[in-house]
């Protein structure tokens, strides 16, 4: 904060028209609003000689002295939150109403609480991770005691907080922040239906309240649709128009290059390859830092690998521990592990100003994207590393997440017709996965994006139908998809670039203050070494060749089912379930996932359209000794005395090889399969749990001979075997008439498990 340089400042009056203002990087005269900023800023950094970098107050006076609606694209670092701090202070100096920063991830929360309090600003958050505080924040917003309140975007939708508590905020709100401002943006990287909700609230605040959007990463693409959804139509409480109330977006924009960031690329063969040159040289990477996986079984096998290795690092996930998240992000901040092995969940915000390095193990699905996690690096420091090792899956990974968050339209006509049919009553997310054949995840971030559309909302209770109308946007969602495939291959073309790698960044992100770095690989000399120590590419080959992960038995039957015609309900009986079981590896595990992706790997589509998967062929060798050495390390209670295998389809020869080398190897008998009847299984992959299970519901039975080998082994235990576990309710089902027909127990193994 103790430099200047030069920043674009323009005016959008309207969405697409743009006026310049005057702006010189002298401080000019010293206004009443500066000094106190300035004395606001020096107290927030420690030192009598502080001054703001620029664009910093040019963004403040707009905020306080115009109350206009500011946007500010900035590289990490640069001080965006100095901006918010410095001018909540001022108006609150001058009467106005708390903060409102509407921040997306725990972990900046957490970094922005703590940041305040250093800067004397009072902050208090409202989130997932702390309803025991609530009441007291409530009462402490009350009693004007809070000048910042941190909201997620998913809380403005909290049908209390939305109807009870948002409507007197607004009434009396000083300043709205968006934080992470890309996130609104269809076209930004990290795109949320949540915060397209934003475009409403604005809408709805009183006529001269200051709104400032904020972020790193950002296109002129974005830029532009962001600034159009800041400017308000009009304030719902009969204020002035936009014209009136001054509601023009000023954009504030700064260049991007990061001069302490040394960038390179480095192109190995395979997953083994690359954990074995992060073992030979995790310990001559500078300080601390991240490195970043694609999938959260990545971050977990790499983890798993250093540690094993004696390196001193975490995994950090998404489906990490909240309070184990927070206690590795203090140990990252005070040095006390060499990295956090990450997905994406550590991303925005994440503050640690002498992050001495950032590594990928796999690439971004953009230079967006990728720019953004790398912005954690090097910020208070002349010098950080950043390394790029793509691989040969990566491509794969963008196609799912591309397509992820598009809806489908059958999907969607699904939802709202189940809602409508509901007679205005609320349904529950789970009462809807018995209606609607999708996923919880996948439906939960449909409704969102129904809800910002107008089609639903949720109440107390759950999600009801609006009866808006609701147009698929086919145009809409190709466009976007369309962007995000040329996105891909400019990633791809920032890995294969001759040319500056920093310069390649900065134009991806449109900023026009180009130059060549002089540092990265391409500017000098790969700084990087690339060879790998015979010892440590034997230590990832003995990692990567671990085999067995634990396959949980389902306990409970899934909600609602009944309405699907299966009659049950509630615990899955003890008489009926099946044992912990296992499976040789995950389809996105770095070792067998590999292979197993292969073997499962779609090829064709039938004249049904349903998928039809590799050609069938028994087992391999190789994979064969894999999964007996699963059995090897099991540990079960008791021996099973006989293998039985779930009738495939599919894999029939695949299935039925690894069930008789099961019992070769373990002198058993294998007494065949169950028998499909009632036409076998129905449906498709995919789908959620009441659909799974009523798709194989009454499609399976013990016929006469299996029954009659059963009965020799009765009060023994049974070893089930499948190829491919995805819901487990296939599994769940032959393990349930196997206990009804009177064995003992039923241990489950399949070859894969999809996740």
């Amino acid at each position: 904060m103790f430099y200047r340089e030069p920043a674009s400042i323009t005016c959008a009056a309207r969405p697409g028209v743009r006026r310049t203002l005057t702006c010189t990087c002298e401080a000019g005269p010293m206004t009443d609003t500066r000094a106190a900023a300035l004395e606001i800023l020096r107290n927030l950094v420690g030192r009598d000689d502080a001054d703001f970098h620029e664009g910093q107050f040019e963004a403040i006076e707009t905020l306080v002295d115009q109350r206009r609606r500011a946007l500010v694209v900035q590289r990490t670092g640069w001080g965006k939150s100095a901006v918010y701090f410095v001018a909540t202070l001022l108006l609150r100096r001058q009467g106005a109403g708390p903060t409102i920063l509407v921040s997306p991830l725990l972990a900046l929360m957490r970094d922005q609480v703590a940041a305040a309090a250093r800067a004397g600003v009072r902050a208090v958050s409202i989130n997932s991770a702390n309803p025991h505080e609530w009441a007291e924040v409530q009462q402490q917003l009350q009693d004007d005691e809070v000048d910042v309140l941190l909201v997620s975007p998913e809380r403005l939708n909290n049908p209390k907080f939305r109807d009870e508590q948002l409507p007197a905020l607004l009434a009396r709100v000083g300043l709205l922040v968006v934080d992470e401002a890309h996130c609104i943006s269809d076209w930004g990287h990290d795109f949320r239906p949540d915060y397209r909700r934003l475009r409403d609230l604005i809408a709805q605040m009183p006529a001269g309240v200051p709104v400032l959007a904020t972020t790193a990463t950002a296109n002129s693409r974005v830029v532009t649709d962001v600034a159009a959804q800041l400017v308000s139509t009009g304030s719902s409480t009969g204020g002035p128009s936009s014209d009136e109330a001054g509601t023009d977006v000023v954009t504030i924009r700064g260049p991007l290059a990061r001069a302490s960031l040394r960038l390179g690329v480095l192109r190995l063969p395979d997953s083994r390859t690359r954990l074995a040159w992060l073992l030979s040289h995790i310990d001559e990477l500078p300080g601390s830092g991240i490195i970043y996986t694609l999938t959260v079984s990545a971050a977990e096998d790499t983890a798993r690998l250093l540690r094993e290795a004696g390196h001193p690092v975490r995994a950090y996930t998404g489906q990490t521990d909240t309070a184990e998240r927070e206690e590795s992000e203090g140990m990252l901040k005070r040095n006390e592990v060499k990295a956090l092995v990450a997905t994406s969940a550590l991303g925005m915000g994440f503050d640690k100003p002498d992050l001495g390095f950032v590594l990928h193990l796999g690439a971004p699905s953009s230079p967006v994207a990728y720019y953004q996690q790398v912005g954690r690096a090097g910020r208070a420091t002349e010098n950080a590393d950043v390394l790029l090792l793509p691989g040969v899956e990566d491509e794969d990974i963008w196609q799912y997440f591309a397509t992820s968050s598009m809806p489908s339209q059958h999907k969607a006509e699904a939802v709202i017709g189940a809602l409508t049919e509901h007679g205005g009553a609320p349904l529950s997310t789970p009462a809807l996965e018995a209606r609607v054949d999708l996923k919880r995840s996948p439906l939960e971030l449909l409704l969102k994006v129904l809800d910002v559309d107008g089609a639903v909302r949720r109440v107390t209770g759950g999600w009801v139908s609006t009866g808006a109308p609701w147009f698929y946007d086919r145009e809409r969602y190709e466009r976007i998809i369309a962007a995000r495939v040329s996105e891909q291959q400019a990633m791809l073309d920032y890995e294969s670039t001759t040319g500056c790698r920093m310069e390649f960044l900065q134009r991806a992100l449109d900023d026009d203050t180009v130059v060549a770095c002089g540092r990265c690989d391409n500017c000098t000399t790969a700084w990087f070494p690339g060879d790998v120590r015979p010892e440590m590419a034997s230590a990832a080959a003995a990692s990567l060749d671990r085999v067995g992960v634990a396959l949980e038995p389902r306990a409970q039957w899934p909600t609602g089912v009944a309405s699907l015609g299966v009659n049950v309900r509630g615990n899955i009986p003890a008489g009926e379930r099946m044992l912990p079981g296992r499976a040789l590896a995950r389809l996105t595990d770095l070792g067998w996932g590999g292979p197993l992706r292969d073997l499962f790997a779609t090829r064709t589509s039938d004249a049904q359209g349903s998928d039809a998967q590799g050609t069938d062929a028994p087992a391999s060798p190789a994979l064969i000794q894999a999964c007996i050495r699963v059995l090897a390390e099991w540990g079960w209670d008791e021996r099973p005395a006989a293998v039985v295998s779930v009738p495939s389809r599919r894999h029939p020869l695949l299935v039925g090889s690894v069930a008789r080398a099961f019992a070769d190897a373990g002198r058993l008998p294998w007494l065949g399969s169950l028998d499909l009847v009632n036409g076998g299984p129905t449906g498709t992959a995919g789908g959620n749990s009441a659909y799974r299970l009523a798709n194989v519901w009454d499609r399976f039975a013990v016929g006469p001979e299996l029954a009659a080998a059963l009965d020799e082994v009765r009060g023994r235990p049974i070893l089930l075997v499948d190829d491919l576990a995805d819901s487990r309710w296939t599994l769940t089902v032959a393990g349930r008439l196997l206990r009804r027909q009177g064995v003992e127990s039923v241990l489950p193994f399949a070859l894969a498990l999809k996740s």
